[in-house]
């Protein structure tokens, strides 16, 4: 369902998909003046049971191997559809050397170095993205990146 007023997706909240409380935050500035789109590794998800398993593993991996202190992206899509929060629109992200402190991160669940994904999930990209120009947090000219990770 859209919200008539400001025309932007449902978010499925971090408490939601069951979040562990991050260990700190920054503030981020907005609106920021770039958007990074990115992809995960392994597979996608189609159902929001699986999407929310997907989010607590990539969470525990963030926070526990990488030692961050939240999931790294400010949101995640799922090929079912839905979005997820991760920080958020107001928290610094931990998804782009360099652009975090100036970029929502939006990874869709999955693997796509050889595939799109599926079209709802990009639908709900751009309506993530619309929303968040709508509201302010990212700019009306924003730069839109796509993350590559170069293996070594």
């Amino acid at each position: 369902m859209l919200d008539t007023m400001h025309h932007c997706p449902s978010i499925v909240s971090r408490s939601g998909w069951g979040a562990r409380a991050a260990k700190g935050s920054t503030k981020l500035t907005t609106p920021v003046s770039h958007v990074v789109i990115h992809h995960t590794t392994g597979a996608t998800c189609t159902a929001k049971n699986t999407c929310i398993s997907r989010m607590k593993g990539f969470q525990n991996y963030h926070m526990d191997t990488n030692g961050w202190v939240d999931i790294g992206y400010n949101f995640l899509v799922g090929e079912d559809g839905n979005i997820y929060e991760g920080r958020g629109w107001t928290l610094v992200g931990a998804h782009c050397v360099g652009y975090n402190s100036k970029s929502i991160g939006i990874s869709v669940i999955g693997d796509y170095s050889s595939r799109l994904p599926v079209s709802k999930a990009l639908t709900a990209v751009k309506a993530l993205i619309k929303c968040g120009v709508q509201k302010g947090y990212i700019r009306s000219n924003y730069i839109l990146r796509g993350h590559r990770h170069e293996k070594n």
